[in-house]
């Protein structure tokens, strides 16, 4: 029986699905394009047929393969061929980046885990398209007791109290914090405000027995310390 244009397709297609999972396999971390990352993560969500002009077209839409996984559900189905199922598959890697880059701070001290808390806050945080401030609450050991969401928005006096926060650290017993927070421009370059928050919250600390440790900025294009920069 001929090969009918429809099954060899199909065939094709398989094929092509075989050969990428081969080379996930056996390639390493580099063997597969960023777009071909994207056409086997949406071969859970699309059983048959060609996932390249899907892939292909959200790295169009967002620029990166980090902006399509932390892009907004709704946006992602804004991308012609991307339902709902597929993007609840996308979704659920980056939620599996994010725990997995917790996991490497979680119960270990946080100085001396410096990089592995860059690249959490970097995947939590770089591709956010609001502002987001946070302060990580730390206890004698340095360890991580609590990461609090503090708000959306600029950091500001208006958003962000320096007693209150202090506050909340007392609270639970911490003695050190780091805040955190994000530029959606992209650009990690400390603004006045930044500096002028950091050292009001750090001075209520030095009056109530809590060390602000840093103030960390984190944007797409990298991070900034505002400690390593001496402005603390």
């Amino acid at each position: 029986m001929p090969e009918t244009r429809e099954t060899a397709t199909k065939h094709s297609g398989t094929g092509h699905r075989s050969r990428l999972r081969t080379r996930l396999l056996d390639g390493g971390a580099e063997a597969l394009a960023d777009y071909e990352v994207l056409e086997y993560l949406l071969f859970a969500a699309i059983k048959q047929g060609d996932t390249k002009p899907v892939a292909k077209a959200l790295i169009d839409r967002f620029g990166s393969l980090a902006a399509v996984l932390n892009a907004d559900a709704k946006a992602l189905q804004s991308v012609k061929g991307v339902g709902e199922t597929s993007a609840a598959a996308l979704k659920s890697v980056a939620l599996a980046a994010r725990r997995m880059a917790r996991g490497e701070i979680n119960q270990k001290p946080v100085l001396g885990s410096w990089q592995a808390l860059l690249d959490y806050l970097t995947i939590d945080m770089a591709h956010l398209t609001v502002e987001r401030v946070r302060v990580l609450y730390l206890n004698t050991q340095n360890k991580l007791i609590l990461d609090h969401h503090v708000g959306d928005g600029s950091i500001d006096e208006a958003a962000i109290h320096p007693r209150e926060v202090i506050r909340q650290g007392l609270d639970i017993g911490a003695t050190a914090l780091i805040l955190v927070h994000n530029h959606p421009s992209g650009n990690p370059e400390p603004s006045r405000a930044d500096i002028q928050i950091t050292n009001r919250i750090a001075e209520a600390g030095r009056l109530l027995g809590i060390v602000v440790h840093d103030h960390v900025i984190i944007g797409r294009d990298g991070h900034v310390s505002l400690r390593a920069k001496g402005l603390i």
